[in-house]
């Protein structure tokens, strides 16, 4: 497990992460990172942005319900 200490940045507050934390999430400096809620309370940090996803997941149902649609259109 990794820990983390909360800091002073700026006006703000931050928290550093060690290189090894940044390689077991796969970001660099300059990335974001976003924190969503479990269903059980708890928090989870992690480099992908959840809206994203969720816009894949329609794109997906609509690419999935519609392929004729766009098979069509495609042509």
């Amino acid at each position: 497990m990794l820990s983390f200490k909360v800091t002073t940045v700026g006006s703000s507050a931050g928290i550093i992460l060690t290189k090894e934390a940044m390689a077991r999430l796969g970001v660099e400096k300059g990335d974001t990172l976003y924190m969503t809620e479990a269903p059980d309370g708890s928090y989870r940090l992690t480099p992908y942005d959840p809206e994203f996803e969720r816009q894949m997941a329609h794109a997906d149902k609509v690419m999935h319900d519609d392929r004729e649609v766009l098979r069509a259109l495609a042509k």
